[in-house]
């Protein structure tokens, strides 16, 4: 299987690019801003042709060249309808400090075909099956993309509901900090420790290695299985 994460934009998003091998369809995750030359350089690099776009969530940081990847490839864009609303209006989550930094807000084309996410979907995309889980908290409406590999590992890509060490924020409009505390105890730390975390933003991380460090996560309880 051939992973590709790369960081784009100012914000340094994680951009990944996943497929069960060189020459082959590949599912691209969060093309944020300026994504767009870098995933084309590996896109040329590894012969791979796109068959679908997913989003972690909403933020213009993690989808603003979705429209135009897209576009590009004639392939969907999948999100949870939550947060849907946002590749319309991607300043809409960015809050007033937000706003008056970038003015109006970026700007991007939505895709123009584009498919709902619902907790316990199961995608079949380039030969490689995704499950989702919908983790609301740092948005509406933030889902977990669990994938396996051919070695027999599993892959969880966690946009920004968790990082190395952290978790995403949750002081912007559609965050709730309630709800990513609920999210991280029933959906996040039931997941086996060798569950390989790729986040939104930062270094790859696991699953086990979060759990024993990660100072947001100590004095939650587990579900004993993911609801």
């Amino acid at each position: 299987m051939l992973v590709l994460g790369f960081p784009v934009g100012p914000l340094q998003a994680n951009c990944y690019v996943l497929a069960r091998g060189e020459g082959e369809p590949c599912v691209v995750v969060d093309p944020g801003q300026d994504a767009v030359a870098p995933l084309d350089e590996q896109l040329r690099k590894h012969r791979l042709a796109p068959a679908a776009v997913l989003l972690t969530h909403g933020h213009f940081d993690h989808v603003l060249s979705a429209g135009e990847v897209c576009a590009a490839h004639d392939v969907p864009a999948y999100v949870h309808p939550a947060d849907r609303f946002m590749l319309d209006d991607p300043g809409a989550a960015l809050g007033p400090a937000g706003r008056q930094l970038f003015g109006d807000g970026p700007v991007m084309d939505a895709p123009a075909d584009v498919r709902d996410l619902a907790d316990g979907d199961v995608l079949e995309l380039a030969g490689l099956r995704f499950d989702v889980t919908h983790t609301p908290g740092h948005t509406g409406g933030s889902v977990l993309f669990g994938v396996g590999t051919d070695e027999g590992g599993q892959l969880l890509l966690s946009g920004d509901t968790l990082f190395a060490g952290a978790i995403g924020r949750t002081d912007l409009p559609g965050g709730d900090h309630g709800q990513m505390l609920e999210s991280l105890s029933t959906k996040v730390l039931p997941l086996d420790d060798e569950i390989v975390v790729l986040p939104g933003h930062g270094p790859t991380t696991t699953i086990g290695r979060e759990r024993a460090g990660n100072p947001f996560l100590q004095g939650l309880p587990a579900s004993d299985a993911i609801s």
